[in-house]
């Protein structure tokens, strides 16, 4: 197992052609010269101890040093220890309201983007617990199935759009219910934690069921509430430009309002609790406090790649190899000279 962390100087590699291109032209011209100035053999007898293959040499030992330099800079890191790491936590699922009406921005930059900054806030604040991600506006959807890997939640995370789900409305229901049945395991003793973050918009009747059915399997929902009790109209974008804004069948513009009724309902129904999603620090206060006070539950183990930087091997060698081609002369060895190695005696 290896990781190249500094990919970006690669690109430094295309020096080394170009050097190679670059001496391979000058001997050429030298040549040239040489044969301009008079007779090659005699020019050989009158510097009998310029060696033919040392400049040949040199220039093979400064191209192999800054390859090593270069690599070096990239920094390889390289799997040496293989260790079993056993984690703790909880189980978290975030459920994220994609609707039309998380357009509205009433809150800066909109609702939605405000649920996603929420949402890789306390996915950052996080230790060893397993995360799922769930989308819901008409219906729900699955985004990301329970992970321990953040980096790849984040990822998923910033895809969300209202797109996403054809059938629109609000419809928490779903989104619980798919969370209860999909998400978390019935059998599994792992502390269940549902963060759900919506305008609090529902039209559908029955979450007080999917309360219930949440409650018995021990799901304990933290609702946040996005959005002002004020409201917005729904902006109509298209590639970023404004073109309107969403207009009810009377050709009225639509003014969509947090409505924290709902959501002070499921949070209290399941033993959970409501936050003012608006103010980031009051979320991220009351979930960590959350979190503090559950017990953790121990995960399977799973092996982990303890990867070291390797970049100072290649840094050595590269100094190492254009220290010594300052002392390499462009003189004939006398002891490989005797040998004959390359045929540099008529």
């Amino acid at each position: 197992m290896y990781e190249l962390e500094e990919k970006g100087y690669l690109y430094l590699l295309i020096i080394i052609p170009i050097l190679a291109v670059l001496f391979l032209y000058v001997q050429f011209w030298k040549r040239k010269k040489q044969k301009e100035f008079g007779d090659l053999d005699l020019i050989k007898k009158l510097s009998p101890e310029k060696s033919v293959f040392k400049p040949a040499l040199k220039i093979i030992m400064v191209l192999l040093g800054l390859t090593f330099l270069i690599i070096a800079l990239v920094n390889p890191k390289m799997g040496t220890k293989v260790e079993k790491v056993k984690r703790q936590g909880i189980d978290i699922v975030f459920a994220v309201d994609v609707s039309k009406s998380m357009l509205a921005e009433d809150v800066a930059p909109n609702r939605l983007e405000k649920s996603k900054q929420l949402v890789s806030q306390l996915i950052n604040q996080l230790g060893s617990d397993r995360i799922g991600i769930v989308a819901y506006s008409g219906s729900a959807f699955p985004v990301l199935p329970m992970t321990s890997d953040y980096g790849v939640a984040k990822m998923f995370l910033q895809s969300m759009n209202p797109g996403m789900i054809s059938s629109q409305g609000t419809s928490i229901d779903q989104a619980i219910d798919l969370a209860s049945t999909k998400f978390f395991d019935k059998k599994d003793k792992t502390n269940k934690l549902l963060i759900l973050i919506s305008d609090g918009e529902d039209h559908s009747a029955s979450y007080q069921d999917a309360v219930e059915n949440a409650t018995k399997i021990g799901i304990k929902i933290i609702t946040v509430g996005v959005g002002t009790e004020k409201g917005g109209p729904i902006p109509l974008k298209r590639n970023g430009i404004l073109e309107g804004y969403q207009k009810d069948k009377d050709d009225q513009t639509v003014i969509t309002k947090r409505d924290a009724t709902i959501l002070t309902a499921i949070a209290k129904g399941s033993k959970g609790g409501y936050i003012d999603g608006n103010s980031t620090k009051l979320v991220l206060d009351y979930v960590k406090k959350v979190l503090d006070n559950t017990e953790k539950t121990e995960f399977g183990a799973t092996q982990m790649a303890d990867l070291k930087s390797q970049f100072q091997w290649f840094l050595g060698f590269g100094f190492f190899l254009l220290f010594l081609d300052v002392f390499l002369l462009e003189r004939r060895t006398k002891w490989v000279r005797k040998m004959n190695l390359f045929n540099e005696k008529e």
